[in-house]
């Protein structure tokens, strides 16, 4: 099964990309690995989802906000490599949760993410990771997330 497919099969339909708002790339490749940019989760209509976890956000709506990062992520890996079936493997997720100084569950949220890349490529997403809380995201969004996925060589 092609990843296309499985996306597909799971119901999942990848979002557009947004340009981003700095001098910086979405996606670097450097040999066989791509290192993609941190990523927020936004709303349907491409708007940051900003607020604090813990006090606007409870850890269940946070661990949504990541899962919708992953599929930002995912979209970022497709423009780049121009399919997801060249990701060899995800390697690493660093992500990042605003939240308030007393909430603890951060790889709790982060799990949206890591979840979601064990369902999209099942033998390949399972990763090292680090979820750290922090006291302030950029634009007050709630997660950021970034990743390192070692990618395949392009057959023709």
């Amino acid at each position: 099964m092609t990843t296309d497919e499985r996306l597909a099969a799971l119901g999942i339909t990848l979002p557009a990309l947004s340009v981003p708002i700095a001098n910086f790339a979405p996606a670097v490749r450097a040999g066989k690995l791509l290192f993609l940019s941190g990523q927020g989760p936004g709303d349907a209509d491409g708007n940051p989802i900003t607020g604090k976890v813990g006090s606007k956000y409870s850890a269940d709506e946070a661990r949504q906000h990541a899962r919708l990062v992953g599929l930002r992520l995912l979209s970022i890996m497709q423009a780049e490599l121009g399919s997801l079936d060249r990701v060899r493997r995800v390697a690493k997720l660093f992500g990042m949760v605003n939240a308030v100084p007393e909430f603890t569950r951060h790889p709790y949220v982060i799990d949206g993410c890591s979840d979601l890349f064990a369902e999209v490529f099942p033998e390949l997403g399972r990763h090292a990771r680090s979820a750290v809380g922090m006291s302030s995201l950029p634009f007050d969004i709630t997660v950021e997330i970034e990743a390192i996925v070692e990618i395949r060589e392009q057959t023709t």
